[in-house]
């Protein structure tokens, strides 16, 4: 499967930057799918609330998925690699 990687930046709570990519299937054109996606992750890591917007979330590129991000992308729709400052 290939992937649509978007590059986002969401300042914490605590003001600090979190750095993620959303990685949706590469046919997923709704931008604000991809968003929605995006809080459902900083739910989960605390950070309800926070601005997710195309000012913090951008595509990126288009990549080959590994089995484990495909199967997350086809249980839950996408799929999340936390880069900086995500705890």
């Amino acid at each position: 499967m290939k992937v649509a990687v978007w590059d986002t930046y969401v300042t914490r709570k605590d003001g600090k930057v979190m750095h993620f990519d959303i990685l949706v299937d590469e046919n997923t054109a709704d931008a604000n799918a991809v968003f929605e996606f995006g809080r459902k992750y900083l739910k989960t890591v605390m950070q309800e609330g926070q601005a997710l917007t195309s000012e913090e979330c951008q595509f990126c590129h288009i990549d080959k998925a590994p089995e484990e991000v495909e199967n997350q992308i086809k249980e839950h729709g996408f799929s999340i690699i936390e880069m900086e400052n995500c705890y």
